[in-house]
C-alpha cells in the first residue's frame, strides 16, 4: 500500500474536508483519508497510482500540492462511530440558525442577517451532502451536489438584487439590536459546531488545534455583522447593513462554486 501526503493551502475548515471527502468518494484505490486540518494536510492510503486522485483534488481548486508518495505497511485505520451522529448535530445546529436568521433578518429588515442566513444554509447543504450521499451511487452524488449548488446561487443572487433595491430606495433602518443579539447567538452556535467536529478526532492532538490557528469566514461573518450594526446606530445609516450583507452574498456564492465541484 502506497502513502500520499498533499498540502492543500485552502483547507482551513471541516466544509473544507467534507467536500474532499465527497470527491474521493468512489475511487475505489483509496483506502483511507487522514486530514490535519491546522496544518493543511491530508494523507491519502491508497493502492496503485495517485493520478486519478490528484485530479479530483486538483478540480476542487483549493490549492493542491503533492509532498510526497512512499510505501506503508498499514492496513489498519480506526474508524470513527461517532462521525455520522456528530454530522447530524451540525446540520440541525446550522438549518435551525438559518430559519433563525431568515426570520429575524427579515423582521429588522437586515440583510447582513439574510445573508449569513444563507451562509448557514450553504454550511447546512455540505453537511448534507455528507450524511445523504453515503451509500449512494457517485451519479446520484453528483445529481444533489449540483442542485444545491444552483440553488444557492439562486438565492444569493436575489439577496444582492435586493441589496440594490434597499440601496436606492428610501428603506427603515435595521434593528441593530437584533442585529446583534441575533449574530451573538450564531456565534455562540457556530463555536459548538466547531467543538462537535473536533470531538469526533479527539485523539488526534493537532484537530485539538484546529480552533486556536483557523479563523473561519463563519466568525467572521458574525463579527462583521455585529460591527455593522454598531454602524448602523452610530450613522444612523443602513448602508453598514448593505455592505456586510453584500460581502456575505459573495462569501455564499463562493461557497456554492465549492459545492458544484463536486458535481464535476
Amino acid at each position: 500500500m502506497n502513502k500520499s501526503v498533499f498540502e492543500i493551502s485552502k483547507m482551513d475548515c471541516p466544509s473544507e474536508e467534507n467536500l474532499i471527502r465527497m470527491k474521493l468518494d468512489g475511487i475505489s484505490s483509496i483506502k483511507n483519508l487522514d486530514f490535519d486540518i491546522p496544518n493543511r494536510k491530508l494523507t491519502v492510503f491508497h493502492e496503485g497510482e495517485i493520478q486519478s486522485i490528484e485530479k479530483s483534488l486538483s478540480g476542487l481548486k483549493l490549492g493542491t500540492k503533492k509532498i510526497k508518495t512512499e510505501q506503508t505497511d498499514q492496513t489498519q485505520f480506526e474508524e470513527n462511530s461517532q462521525q455520522k451522529k456528530l454530522l447530524w448535530s451540525v446540520l440541525a445546529i446550522n438549518f435551525a440558525f438559518f430559519i433563525i436568521e431568515m426570520t429575524t433578518g427579515l423582521i429588522s429588515k437586515s440583510m447582513g442577517l439574510v445573508a449569513d442566513s444563507l451562509d448557514m444554509l450553504a454550511d447546512s447543504f455540505v453537511y448534507g451532502l455528507s450524511i445523504f450521499a453515503v451509500g449512494g451511487s457517485i451519479v446520484r452524488k453528483k445529481k444533489i451536489a449540483n442542485l444545491a449548488g444552483y440553488f444557492q446561487i439562486l438565492l444569493a443572487l436575489i439577496g444582492f438584487a435586493e441589496v440594490l433595491r434597499r440601496f436606492f430606495g428610501n428603506e427603515k433602518l435595521p434593528d441593530f439590536s437584533t442585529m446583534i443579539i441575533i449574530s451573538i447567538l450564531a456565534l455562540i452556535a457556530n463555536g459548538v459546531c466547531l467543538y462537535l467536529l473536533q470531538k469526533s478526532k479527539s485523539k488526534k492532538e493537532a484537530h485539538m488545534k484546529a480552533s486556536m490557528i483557523f479563523t473561519s469566514n463563519d466568525i467572521i461573518i458574525n463579527v462583521g455583522i455585529i460591527i455593522a450594526a454598531l454602524l448602523v446606530n452610530w450613522l444612523n445609516s443602513s448602508k453598514p447593513d448593505l455592505i456586510i450583507g453584500t460581502i456575505v452574498f459573495i462569501l455564499v456564492i463562493q461557497g456554492a462554486i465549492r459545492i458544484l465541484k463536486i458535481g464535476r
